[in-house]
């Protein structure tokens, strides 16, 4: 989308004033049951705070847990209506899980985030605040911003989650130091323009490289990536780097020899 059609609008006021924008928060969950508590507790006081000024809805992705995770969720959040618990019936991965997500999602803007813990529910204010005040159209979550931190995540995960964000700076654009992170927050108009095709741990990836190359500005989050606090992560390294790398192979490939021109990707907001 070119930049002359991305300016934004200002968003519509209430008439006390506020902003009269709706929130929504997708957080997919897969065999997370020893968890579901401390999310919880985590998150609803975020959303109470969320509320005195947005309207706030919570889509939990239930991607086929073979566990309680969807009958702990409905019973911790029984007397919230708009907490909502959507369920895969089958285990179909984390791409699959947002793209459902956001089939369900009302918001005018939504926010993506992990169910572990990996970056804390209280830096969701200042996720939307960024994006708002920054009009820009997504902001993501960037640990490795100069900014940004990480603490107690193993040497392996950071070997693959980093080296694979700098080859996407290499590939799209330099000045974005974080492609990889979950959480992250998106206008309406991004979600339902861009699609991804991946089921996987790269569809994060995959969308916001295509949004970038259609035109959409990105903003970074500088913020903690913390190491998970309960359960186990589904990751499996291996194949997630050959998604990863599969993708990066046809993004050089049509760098080289045509196709959509990698030159177009806007220049991408960031704090340094």
């Amino acid at each position: 989308m070119p930049d002359s059609e991305n300016k934004q609008a200002p968003m519509p006021l209430d008439q006390e004033g506020e902003f009269a924008v709706k929130i929504s928060l997708v957080i997919p969950a897969y065999n997370e049951s020893e968890g579901v508590a401390q999310t919880a507790d985590a998150l609803r006081p975020v959303v109470v705070y969320l509320r005195k000024k947005y309207d706030v809805e919570v889509v939990f992705v239930n991607d086929g847990s073979k566990d309680n995770t969807a009958e702990l969720l409905q019973t911790h959040f029984v007397d919230d209506p708009t907490v909502r618990v959507v369920s895969h019936e089958r285990n179909r991965g984390l791409g699959a899980a947002i793209r459902t997500g956001f089939q369900h999602a009302t918001g005018d803007i939504i926010i993506t985030t992990d169910f572990d813990g990996t970056y804390s529910f209280s830096t969701i204010p200042q996720l939307l605040s960024k994006l708002i005040v920054e009009h820009v159209d997504i902001v993501t979550a960037s640990p490795y911003h100069p900014q940004g931190h990480v603490e107690g995540v193993p040497r392996y995960r950071l070997l693959f989650s980093f080296g694979a964000s700098l080859l996407y700076r290499i590939l799209v654009s330099w000045r974005l130091h974080t492609w990889t992170a979950l959480y992250r927050a998106y206008r309406r108009r991004v979600v339902e323009t861009v699609s991804f095709e991946s089921d996987d741990f790269l569809a994060g990836t995959e969308l916001l490289v295509k949004a970038c190359r259609a035109g959409y500005s990105v903003s970074e989050f500088p913020t903690t990536l913390h190491v998970r606090t309960f359960g186990q992560s589904s990751i499996r390294i291996a194949r997630v780097t050959l998604s990863h790398l599969k993708f990066q192979a046809r993004l050089l490939k049509a760098a080289l020899f045509g196709g959509d021109k990698l030159e177009s990707v806007p220049a991408v907001k960031g704090n340094s």
